[in-house]
């Protein structure tokens, strides 16, 4: 049996002892279901020789630790419950790897795959559920054969599902002829060597869970990576704050760094506030108010440009 196969048998034995459990059975029950069947919950250990070197399969074994595991919204930790991309989060961390917190952030993180017949297992299938608010809301493991891990909604738990039709698909793994520090390096490292101010952006990037990518995107776009612009509406520096945000974000326009790293948590708080990165893009460019007014996207011109460019910038460095 080789090492994908053991996983999925592993996958059956443990999601039958939890298929005669109760929803609501406590954290104790699944975890001494799951430590029945030898596996573990904790995530406090990583799947032995994944990390730096992880492949698609150490990705699905260490994600089968959590089958079982309870849905918390905003769940983190599986000794209380996990949400999806908590869950994401969570299996990566276990083999060495980062990842931004929310799905719409994740989402950006590592490349993109053309299709569901592309896939591997290992791959991220994200997925926009709302009809009431557009973006990524929902996360899942690809585990192959057009199923995933996730953990779908409150009242169930971690399991195997369909995945039906992803909105998006992303790899983080490095394809195999892949330097291996590659699993470790903040999304979009590599492919930013050349860019000015790329090791900043990386920094960023890895400490408020942006992707530097993305972060690049910006501020090519913005200035054209000219620290020292000033636009006719009076937004200054690398990244184009104006004088009130960037005194409210303790920002120094004139100095790169500070301009980055303020770019960084302004992204993340206006992810966080909208709940996709296009929304967050929108408001940066037009204004929170503006976009919780217009509802979505605002039918500015100049708005929607900005977040095509960016995202399309964003794209091809990922």
């Amino acid at each position: 049996m080789d090492g994908l196969s053991a996983v999925y048998s592993r996958i059956g034995e443990i999601q039958a002892r939890f298929s005669a459990t109760p929803v609501a059975s406590s954290g104790a029950q699944w975890a001494s279901a799951a430590a029945a069947a030898g596996l573990t919950g904790t995530g406090g250990t990583a799947v032995p020789g994944a990390a730096g070197s992880a492949g698609g399969s150490a990705v699905v074994q260490a994600a089968s630790k959590y089958l079982g595991v309870p849905y918390a919204w905003g769940g983190t930790d599986p000794s209380t419950g996990l949400d999806c991309s908590g869950l994401v989060q969570r299996v990566y961390s276990d083999l060495g790897i980062s990842l931004p917190r929310t799905s719409s952030q994740q989402a950006t993180a590592g490349r993109a795959v053309a299709s569901l017949d592309e896939a591997r297992p290992g791959d991220l299938v994200f997925f926009d559920n709302s009809a009431s608010r557009g973006g990524i809301d929902h996360v899942g493991i690809y585990i192959g054969n057009g199923q995933m891990i996730a953990a779908p909604q409150a009242g169930e738990v971690v399991k195997v599902q369909s995945v039906g039709n992803p909105s998006v698909i992303r790899r983080v793994l490095p394809d195999a002829a892949a330097a291996p520090a590659a699993t470790t390096a903040p999304s979009g490292a590599a492919s930013l060597a050349g860019v000015p101010y790329a090791d900043l952006f990386q920094q960023a990037g890895a400490k408020h869970g942006v992707s530097p990518a993305l972060l690049a995107a910006v501020a090519k776009t913005e200035s054209g990576f000219d620290s020292a612009a000033v636009s006719p509406a009076g937004a200054r520096g690398l990244m184009q704050f104006m004088p009130a945000t960037a005194r409210s974000l303790g920002v120094d326009t004139g100095d790169p760094a500070s301009s980055i790293d303020g770019a960084a948590r302004y992204l993340k708080d206006l992810t966080q506030q909208f709940g996709s990165t296009e929304l967050a893009l929108a408001a940066y460019n037009a204004g929170p108010g503006t976009v919780s007014r217009s509802g979505g996207i605002p039918p500015y011109g100049e708005t929607r440009s900005f977040v095509q460019k960016v995202t399309t910038a964003a794209g091809a460095w990922s």
